[in-house]
């Protein structure tokens, strides 16, 4: 089957945690948004969500195509993805299990996006940046310590597991990989100062890195650059020293 993936064209955001899923794998994907050619490109996805004759229409990007399937939600779609991909297990508990594990990495993006949109997605950072300053701050010494200190327990730390989920590769062990991958974008001063309390996710990182596809993956022109229009952003006056 080919996959076609609708997300946006200009950023990573949440579709890259399904594109890190199809070329680990070798999957036969489009990224739709990227396309050339008339009726094609970013129109195409736009198109396709305001499409009236869709079954079950999605609310937003990312969402897949599956042959007759439309699948909307990163995490839904690697519900559906990491079984077909070899990227879950079989039994219907450890395929759960990485799905609660996607979904928790779901509401920290929520939050890693609020500190720098933390009244309205609709207003631009320079509208908001008092607001942005007093969430990231408590969003950096409280919140992601949180988040990060559950995944290191999940994985068992510096002598714990090399993957998150059973002793073979899942999509959740990519979605930790993107994780570290934005974190150390938007906040480098942070990361380089808390990242030795972590070490098994530094060594989970470290690893996916050097797998053959993801380090191919890495250095073409299908990843897209981080910038400043998608989830995570760099934005220095957000972060000090002190923090």
């Amino acid at each position: 089957m080919r996959y076609e993936l609708y997300y946006t064209a200009s950023n990573q955001g949440r579709g890259e945690f399904v594109r890190l899923a199809f070329e680990e794998t070798g999957a036969d994907y489009v990224d739709v948004a990227r396309l050339a050619g008339p009726g094609q490109g970013p129109e195409a996805v736009t198109r396709f969500i305001q499409d009236a004759g869709v079954q079950h229409p999605p609310f937003a990007q990312p969402f897949l195509k599956a042959g007759r399937l439309v699948i909307g939600q990163t995490a839904n779609i690697l519900l559906y993805l990491g079984p077909r991909l070899g990227l879950a297990p079989r039994a219907e508990g450890g395929r759960l299990w990485v799905h609660q594990l996607q979904l928790t990495v779901s509401d920290l993006l929520k939050e890693i996006q609020d500190t720098h949109h933390p009244v309205a997605h609709g207003l631009y950072f320079e509208e908001q940046k008092t607001e942005a300053l007093t969430y990231t701050r408590h969003f950096l010494a409280e919140r992601l310590p949180k988040y990060l200190g559950y995944f290191e327990r999940v994985l068992g730390g510096a002598q714990g597991r090399a993957h998150m989920v059973g002793s073979s590769l899942s999509y959740a062990d990519l979605s930790m990989f993107q994780l570290f991958e934005g974190l150390r974008f938007s906040f480098p001063q942070t990361m380089r100062r808390v990242e030795p309390a972590y070490p098994g996710l530094v060594a989970l990182h470290d690893g996916i890195a050097t797998r053959p596809n993801i380090a191919a993956y890495l250095k073409s022109a299908r990843r897209i650059p981080f910038n400043d229009r998608g989830i995570f952003r760099h934005y220095p006056e957000l972060e000090s020293p002190e923090q």
